[in-house]
This record gives structure tokens, sequence and C-alpha cells, in this order.
């Protein structure tokens, strides 16, 4: 019998494979998704993440997480020689491809699912954007265990995600499925799929990572977006945030905590000591 986690991933897979074409749609306010005069808003606070990731300065070797059609990647390329891409879908991953055709010597793609995916090495910077909302909350806490474990000592995070706000609501409103947690969202296949999409404001996701050790700046940037940047906690103290600027069971329960390959774990001068240790 199929693990309810494993049928309910696999759901999320198989939206953002049939919606993978017309993704790009919806970021630039285009066709089905043009909302006349309150695009520009949109744009604008898009444009200020971007300010944001270039002050942030991604540079190094960079894994972006759920990388998708490559929205996000072309930025990364403008900081980096060298970004690791990883998507579970595989039609995303092919649309980042027809993106960045000129570069793709600069890019490692990798299909495969973040939760059970093992780095074959430590990066300097973990970037994703738009997927940590669609993070199951069960698994959240493992997936930052698994972000630890996919840095380098002293290495970055930058991530953005939509904002839970009135406006964004009404700009895109969604069907709740009732938990609180999910959406049910029809695509262009014409079929509904249950995703995860669990909103925070930046004070939420600052008190939730800081409790798990991390010590992010978050912000909003208007009435759309969040991004947040930091690292590790080191000393305990967290940091400001604010608006301005069954099969998989026991998989799962490994994987999804970030134990890391032997090979890769820092040691205690390097690291924390809870970075990656076995958890019981």
């Amino acid at each position: 019998m199929e693990d309810p986690m494993d049928e309910r991933l696999a759901e999320q897979i198989a939206y953002y494979r049939v919606r993978a074409p017309e993704y790009d749609a919806w970021a630039n306010r285009e066709g089905d998704f043009d909302r006349g005069d309150r695009n520009e808003a949109w744009h604008e606070e898009k444009r200020r993440l971007a300010v944001r990731l270039r002050e942030f300065w991604p540079t190094g070797n960079v894994l972006e997480i759920a990388g998708g059609t490559g929205q996000w990647t072309e930025q990364l390329l403008r900081y980096t020689p060298l970004v690791t891409v990883l998507d579970a879908a595989p039609e995303a991953l092919e649309e980042n491809r027809k993106r960045t055709a000129r570069r793709t010597e600069m890019i490692r793609y990798v299909q495969g699912d973040v939760f059970t995916w093992e780095p074959p090495e430590r990066f300097d910077v973990v970037f994703f954007s738009y997927w940590l909302s669609h993070v199951p909350p069960e698994l959240f806490a493992g997936f930052w265990e698994r972000v630890g474990c996919c840095l380098k000592p002293g290495g970055r995070v930058f991530l953005i995600d939509n904002l839970p706000s009135d406006e964004a609501e009404e700009l895109d409103p969604e069907t709740p499925t009732g938990d609180d947690m999910s959406v049910l969202r029809l695509a262009p296949d014409g079929n509904s799929y249950r995703v995860w999409k669990v909103l925070r404001s930046p004070e939420e996701l600052h008190k939730v990572l800081f409790d798990l050790g991390w010590d992010l700046e978050a912000f909003a940037t208007g009435d759309y977006f969040l991004w947040a940047q930091g690292t590790r906690s080191r000393l305990g103290t967290g940091s400001r945030v604010g608006a301005g600027g069954g099969s998989r069971g026991a998989e799962h329960e490994h994987h999804a905590r970030g134990e890391c390959d032997q090979r890769d774990r820092p040691t205690s001068a390097q690291a924390p000591s809870s970075t990656c240790e076995p958890h019981p």
C-alpha cells in the first residue's frame, strides 16, 4: 500500500509537470494571468527581489532547489560561474534549458526529489524561489536540515516566496481544500491537483527558522513576495524581520531529516555540532 505522503508528493510533482509550459505566463502576468493595471505593482516587486539578490551576490558554487523554468536561474548566472539546478519535473527542466541555452556549460541540471536527493558536494549558496510554501509541514524541519547538509561551512541561503496578503489573494484566488495547508489547482490538462501552499509572513518565517537553528533576515517586498537570507545560527541569537527593503515512511525520515553522508559532514570546528548529525 502506497504511503499517503508519497501520493501527495507525486500529485504535486504531476501538477508542476503539466504546468511547466504555462508557468512563465504566470510569472510574467501574460495571457490568462494578465491582471491589467495591477500588473505593474507585481513587476515592481519582482524588480525589488532582483535588487535584493544582487545585494546578496550569490557567488561561488550555487545550488538552486526547485529551479523550475529558469526565471531565477538566469539571474543567478549573473553572479556565479556554476549553478546546479535541481527539480523533480523534467518538463520544467526542459523549459529551463531553453531559457539558458547559451550558457548551459555553466549549469548542471539534475532531475530529482529534494527530499531524497543526495548532494554530491557542498555548496556556497542554496537558493530557492516559490518553493518553501510547497514543502509539507511534516517535512519542513527535515527540509531545512537537508539544506544545511548541502551547504559548506559558512554557506548562505537566499529564498523567495509568495506573501500572504489580501492583495495577493485577489490577484490569484486559490481554491481551498479545507485543511489550511493545501489548495486545489486546475491545470492546463483540465485536471485538478492538490498542492501544499503554506504561506508565512516574514515574522512567522523568521521565528520558525530561528527555532530550527537558522539566522535569516526576512522581509516583504510589498504585497506579493517575501525574501530571506542568512546562514545557520552559530551564536543562538536571531536577526531582524520586517517590511521593507509506507513506501517512503522510513526513507522520508532519513532523507528529510537531512542526514548527511559521512564524507561531507563538517567537523565540530567547522560548524555547530547539530549540523548534519544523525538523529535518533
